[in-house]
Formats: structure tokens, sequence, C-alpha cells
């Protein structure tokens, strides 16, 4: 699949000095998913600015759809959706007209059928004359991704899109992530809620202090990094590690009733049939044994924590 965002060597310097981004460069395919993983101040909201067009880079480029953002950003804006953090919305228009409006300005046709289905997908269908001010938190946070869908965008950023909301949005949010998918259109969202990209990425970018550490296949990223462990609950607890078993990665827990072994599972041998036939060597009995996989998050954790 061609790129649809193409950024190249991204640099944002804000006065005083500093360097929000440094040498960015990022491939986007057209009807992927991209999660964008990082902590705060990493830069995940400054590389979605510069890339909509609301923040100027100090060098470098971008080109939505073949479009550069700075030459040619009025094509560019418009195959762009944008979602942001912050709810920040006329307080006394209705919710119809203010999605409506959002349209027109991207010089967009009426659509009254469009907007109905939006507004339907989102559950705001029934608040369509409500003014804004009368919406809960999560009623105005579904508006704000019915005004970035307003103008069929083609590439659809998410920044923080179900940070403090309910439950229910999330799950429809999801919903509405996975059709707009299916019709091809491109997402690019940053979470918190790491298990929502585990469950919904294609690929995972990770940023930290303004440099993209990686971006890799999801699959691929778990399989590389995970790690698997083998948790054994003992019958009987141990003090220390036979000396049979300290060649081991094995650790104690649980006050010594349980070892967890770590492994590579991509290893020509896990380890573990001899871990097995050890244990016996050294009388210990077993009540049960468990496997567990590193999650997405233990591995953004590690990335983070080993290139400061």
């Amino acid at each position: 699949m061609p790129s649809i965002v193409e950024i190249r060597d991204l640099k944002k310097i804000y006065d005083g000095g500093f360097e929000a981004l440094k040498g960015v460069t990022l491939d986007i395919v057209e009807g992927e998913i991209l999660a964008l993983l990082g902590p705060n101040g990493a830069g995940k909201t400054t590389l979605i600015s510069t890339t909509c067009g609301i923040s100027t880079p100090t060098s470098g480029t971008i080109a939505v759809g073949g479009h550069d953002v700075i030459d040619d950003y009025r094509e560019a804006r418009r195959l762009v959706g944008l979602v942001p953090q912050e709810i920040n919305i006329e307080p006394f228009t209705k919710v119809s007209d203010t999605v409506g409006f959002t349209r027109g300005l991207f010089g967009k046709p009426r659509n009254d059928a469009l907007i109905e289905q939006i507004l339907r997908d989102l559950s705001l269908w029934d608040k369509r004359d409500s003014r804004i001010h009368q919406l809960s938190g999560g009623m105005k946070r579904r508006v704000l991704i019915a005004k970035a869908l307003s103008h069929e965008p083609r590439v659809l950023f998410l920044d923080e899109p179900t940070a403090g909301v309910d439950v229910e949005l999330r799950r429809d949010m999801w919903e509405l992530v996975e059709k707009l998918r299916a019709t091809g259109v491109t997402i690019i969202l940053t979470t918190h809620y790491i298990e929502e990209a585990e469950a919904i990425a294609d690929r995972i970018g990770v940023i930290n202090k303004g440099s993209l550490l990686l971006v890799e296949d999801k699959t691929a990223l778990m399989q590389r990094l995970g790690k698997k462990e083998l948790r054994i609950e003992l019958r009987d607890p141990v003090d220390a590690l036979p000396d049979c078993l300290t060649t081991f990665d094995l650790q104690i827990a649980d006050a010594g009733r349980a070892l967890v072994y770590t492994y590579d599972t991509h290893g020509e041998r896990t380890g573990i049939t001899r871990l097995l036939g050890e244990l016996q060597t050294a009388g210990l009995a077993l009540n049960d044994i468990q496997t567990s996989q590193s999650s997405l998050e233990d591995i953004f954790v590690d990335i983070v924590r080993d290139k400061p």
C-alpha cells in the first residue's frame, strides 16, 4: 500500500530553544491504524499539530496525499480530520449546526444525510437539537469526533480521544474506527490506554523526548520484544534455589511458594523440559504451572526506560 502521510526529518524548536521534535521521519500507509505511544511531553501532540497544519515546523517536510502541508496547505488540510485533546466548542450552538458548519469550512456542500449518519454512529442523533453547553463531557467528546468526520477526511488523527470518557463512548469509538478503516480511512491515534492500541492498531510507534524510537508491526514487535514467563507453584515453599537450578533464569516469588522462569519463545530451545526434569531431581513437588506473555504496555515501558 502507498504512503498517505510522508514525514521527513521533521524538527520543531520553540522559542527558548526547547526541541519538541528531533528529526522525525515517518511513513504512514494508507488504510492502516497507527498507534503513537509515548509519555507526557514526548512530542505526540506536536507531531500531530505540525502534520495537521496547526503548528509550523522549524525544518523538514510533511506531505499528506502528496500535498505539502506548507506549500499546498489547503489541499493537505482537506484530507485530514483531527480530534484534539481539548474540548473547545462554541457552547450555545446546536449539535447538528456545529457539525454541519465544520463541513462547510472545508468547502464541502451540504449533506444532511451524511451528518445524520455520523451523529447516529456516535449516538448523538437524539441530541442533535441540544446546545453544546447542555451536554456532558462525554457527549462533547462525541461532538468533537463528529466534527472531525464531517468533511469525510482520508486521514483521521485521534489525540487521546477516549481520555476521561465513559466505557460506552470508548466502545462506540473503536467500533467507529473499525468502520472507517474498512472504507480505507487512515487512522493515527495517541492513547494512554495501551491495551486499546494493542487491540486495534496495525503498527506501533514509540516516541520519547522528541525522537521516534521505533515504528513496527504490532505483532512482530510483540514477538520480537515480548517475553514469556512460566510460573511454577510449589507444594512446599523454598528459601533458596537448589544448586541444580542456579543456571536457569529463575526468580523466587510469593515467599518461596512459587518460581518464575523467563524464557525466549524464539530460541532454539526454551529450556522448559530440562527445567522440569531438574525440579524433579531436586525433589520439588509442583502444584500448578501457568504461562504468561508480556503485554504491549510491558514492552513500551521497557523501550522508554532503556532509551533515556
